[in-house]
């Protein structure tokens, strides 16, 4: 049985969010860096996409939300999502899903619209609205939430911090944090300077040009 979680990767990727939560759950792990748009047949991932966690006992998980969910769930020392129990775990749930379904999901097409559509026409057009849909969903999300204090849920940093940390800052990151949602950008900047995660964010996720 392995003694420590496996990682499947890749820089400036989701996974980055999963390093996050194992660092600051301080359980052992390594990452294993997989080449972009795999082969459908890896043994990490059938669907070839990260991120990608190889349980102690085995088992693989996939999808980030669900591993994020179930870390913070496994350790609860760590305060890291609400307990059952807690009035914010509707809330907690509602986001985590929220960010997975209504925009993580659509820059698998936003990046290469020709996932979707033949024509170079279409997919112009088809990137221009997947655009504009991500900015009105980060925008319902942005009224959706309390203001910060100082995390999305309150006084502990959780999941759903950096989960919104890592997805918002692909295109249109600057705009996002400056326009659509500044409370989500605020709670990103904070992820980014936390102490624990400061290195591991800038070598993992290191910004470009919005």
């Amino acid at each position: 049985m392995a003694s420590e979680f496996v990682l499947f990767g890749q820089k400036g990727a989701g996974s980055a969010a999963v390093e996050a939560a194992l660092t600051l759950i301080g359980a052992p792990f390594h990452v294993v860096d997989v080449e972009p748009r795999a082969r459908l047949d890896e043994e990490w991932n059938p669907v070839g996409q990260v991120p990608a966690l190889r349980l102690p006992g085995g088992e693989l998980m996939t999808e980030s939300a669900a591993i994020l969910i179930w870390l913070a769930d496994a350790h609860p020392a760590a305060r890291l999502s609400p307990s059952v129990d807690d009035p914010r775990r509707p809330g907690f749930l509602r986001w985590m899903s929220f960010v997975s379904a209504a925009i993580y999901s659509l820059y698998w097409l936003r990046d290469d619209p020709s996932r979707g559509v033949a024509d170079p026409a279409a997919q112009a057009e088809l990137k221009s609205r997947l655009h504009d849909r991500i900015s009105a969903c980060w925008a319902v999300m942005e009224a959706g939430i309390a203001p910060p204090a100082p995390w999305l849920l309150g006084a502990d940093i959780s999941v759903l911090d950096l989960y919104v940390t890592v997805v918002s800052r692909w295109t249109p990151r600057a705009r996002l944090h400056g326009e659509i949602a500044p409370r989500i950008g605020q709670v990103a900047r904070q992820v980014e300077s936390h102490p624990p995660l400061a290195q591991l964010m800038a070598r993992r996720f290191p910004l470009k040009a919005a």
